[in-house]
This record gives C-alpha cells, structure tokens and sequence, in this order.
C-alpha cells in the first residue's frame, strides 16, 4: 500500500464511526453559520453542544457565545477538538455520552447537529433539563415536522411539555450538504422555554395525567378517550367549550386547544 494512500483509509474509517453513532457531519460552513444565527445566542449565554464532531458548528458558536461546552463522544473528533480549538478559554471539550451527563443548574442553551439515532433522548433531555433556556438541534425532516405540528398533527412529547416550551420548525437542509450523506433531509427544531408558563407548577402532575388519558388511543378519538374517566356529558361539555370535534383524532388536535380542554374541564 503506498504512502498516498493512508490518509484516505483514515478518513473511511472516521465516517464509518460516525455512520455507527448516527452522526452526519454539515459540509458547509454558511449553513452552520445560519443555524447558529437562527439559535439566538448572545455573548452572555453558556451554549452545550452535543455531539461536535469536527467543529463545523462550534466555531461559530465560539464567536457568539460566552462560553461553549461540548460533549463530543467519539475519542478521536473530542481530541482533534481540544487540539485545534483548545486555546479558546471559553472552550471546553469532554469526551462523554451527553445523555449521561447532568445538566448545567444555571441558566443554559443547548445548539447541536444531533445525531439522528438518539435524538429523542436528546430532546427529552434538554425538556427535563430545569434550567435550561432554549434548543436549536438539526434533526431528520420528519422528527422535526412532526413535532412542530407541521403535518397538521402533534405528538404526545410536544403536547406534554406544551405549558412550559414553545416548539418551532426552522430551516430545511438537503440530505446533500451532509457527510456521510444521509438517506433523508434535515431540519432545525427549536424548543424555547416560555417567560410565564401556561399552567401553573401545580397543575402539571394533573395535566400530565391528562395528556396520558387522551393519548390512550382508546376510541380512536380524544373525546373516547376523556369518556373513559370523564362522565360522558362533562366530556363533551368540555370538548365542545376548548373547540375539539366530538370525533376529532387526539394527534390531530393542537396544544392550545389542549389547554382550553384543561381548563374547561378543571373549573
């Protein structure tokens, strides 16, 4: 085998490891500089960065944020990172699995391209994190419509955490501008915690305890579901004040009017 031919036997390797923890790696850096922007971080903000990889984005991370920490699994990217971006004091690279790490207790951002295969962990991670303050994470096309109500419907994860975080869709990148190409597109997701919760602490075991009935899939519609636990009439009554068709499907009915279905059925 002849000298040239090292490096690209290297580099085959590094993209198998990174197709063996879901990890796809964006190509270009205007695309991250963008996703970045879209995060809103400030010179003030502590960013956590899952799964860096080689950098892409958390260079412009380093220019926007107060401080950077980066959870970077994979041994060989965590110490390359160290290495080239290490003189930053607002720096800090970890080699670690970020699902097993506690989250910060002070006031925190997370910006990632997530790898594919764990993104709900991550997503329930950055949900239950108390002191975190918002989450841009480049996710599959699908998970992140799905979750923002994109496909007109809504899932059990964003109608849970609904009362405490806002969900939104941000920007689309072809499958095109990753490495190793995946077989479908990408897109942001943004989690924000809201300023004033919608309900209040006290409320969210009952809630919760709602979410779980509706979600029951008995019935097949939301409605069904309620009459499970709920006398029939005040069931109704209260579907029919928050706006829900007695036969409307549970993922089909926003978060809001899951709201006005709690608060017509707790007063």
């Amino acid at each position: 085998m002849s000298r040239s031919q090292f490096p690209r036997a290297r580099e085959t390797r590094q993209l198998s490891n990174r197709k063996a923890l879901s990890q796809n790696f964006l190509r270009n850096p205007h695309l991250a500089r963008e996703f970045v922007d879209s995060a809103g971080i400030g010179p003030g903000d502590h960013v956590v960065e899952v799964g860096p990889g080689d950098g892409m984005v958390t260079r412009p991370l380093l220019g926007r944020a107060g401080r950077v920490t980066a959870y970077e699994k994979d041994r060989h990217f965590a110490e390359r990172l160290r290495s080239r971006l290490g003189h930053h004091e607002h720096f800090r690279c970890h080699r670690a699995d970020f699902r097993d790490v506690h989250p910060p207790d002070e006031p925190f951002h997370v910006v990632a391209n997530a790898p594919f295969g764990i993104t709900t962990d991550i997503v329930r991670w950055c949900l239950n994190a108390p002191a975190l303050a918002s989450a841009a994470l480049v996710t599959q096309l699908e998970f992140a419509r799905k979750h923002t109500g994109d496909y007109g419907r809504w899932s059990r994860l964003t109608v849970e955490h609904w009362p405490a975080f806002e969900f939104a869709l941000g920007m689309r990148i072809d499958r095109r501008e990753f490495r190793p190409v995946p077989q479908v597109d990408a897109a942001a997701i943004h989690l924000r915690r809201r300023p004033t919760p919608l309900l209040p602490e006290a409320d969210l075991a009952d809630w919760r305890d709602l979410v779980d009935l509706g979600f029951s899939g008995v019935g097949g519609s939301l409605v069904a579901s309620l009459c499970r636990v709920v006398p029939r009439r005040d069931a109704h009554r209260a579907c029919a004040e928050a706006g829900i068709d007695r036969g409307q499907v549970v993922g089909h009915v926003p978060p809001d009017r899951w709201i006005a279905l709690y608060e017509a059925l707790t007063r």
